[in-house]
């Protein structure tokens, strides 16, 4: 394993983590917010959920930029 795969790998374990942990306390915020407005709720929960993936896009993206620079 290189040393730059090595660090791709720990950053995608460690946000992996973040996740995991943040899937235990969301249902009680989701439940906070809904008491206040149902679509509070709604709007919590799809924000969380999507930003998941959005994380992962914007690493790649910034890791392509910093490729192009290279090359």
């Amino acid at each position: 394993m290189t040393k730059e795969t090595r660090r791709t790998a720990l950053a995608a374990a460690a946000i992996f983590l973040l996740f995991l942990v943040g899937w235990i306390f969301i249902p009680g915020l989701v439940l906070a917010a809904a008491e206040i407005s149902p679509w509070l709720g709604v709007v919590v929960a799809a924000l969380f959920v999507l930003t998941f993936p959005a994380i992962f896009w914007l690493r790649s993206r910034h890791n392509r930029r910093i490729e192009d620079k290279v090359d």
